[in-house]
């Protein structure tokens, strides 16, 4: 069985190596460190956006369980109020239809929630990549006439 390197050396010189590669020169190297400085703010200010809207959705989620239990107390409370069995079955279709209809609101605006942070993050996204085009054209262009 062959023996495993122990140290950086055993793998040969990495000076050499990476000396024999042709990277492209950087032209504005200030200008490539600020150009990332923007990258990561922008990913940071998307990344908080969409934890932003993270958390009011689980703030909106917490609200509806709490508003669907008072709501769901209420109707059993009017439900054993009722004492015809031909009553009682109309208000549970009532309560029915109207917990229905609760439903299908709630889950359109979690879902408007969440479609609103994603898009206000990829807004910020987008808009930093065509400023990152730019400024990449404008660097390639400088690079050109050096």
């Amino acid at each position: 069985m062959a023996s495993q390197p122990k140290t950086l050396a055993d793998f040969g010189d990495f000076t050499k190596m990476f000396a024999d590669m042709k990277l492209p020169a950087v032209p504005d190297m200030e200008a490539f460190v600020a150009a990332s400085r923007r990258n990561i703010e922008t990913l940071t200010a998307a990344n908080k956006v969409a934890l932003e809207g993270a958390q009011a959705v689980a703030r909106r989620h917490m609200e509806i369980v709490q508003q669907s239990m008072s709501e769901m107390t209420e109707a059993l409370r009017s439900l054993s109020a009722v004492e015809s069995p031909q009553a009682k079955a109309a208000r549970h279709a009532e309560l029915l239809k109207a917990a229905y209809e609760h439903a299908v609101a709630n889950m359109k605006e979690i879902g408007d929630l969440i479609q609103n942070a994603n898009a206000e993050a990829v807004h910020l996204l987008n808009a930093r990549f065509a400023e990152a085009m730019d400024e990449v054209k404008a660097l390639a262009e400088k690079s050109a006439k050096s």
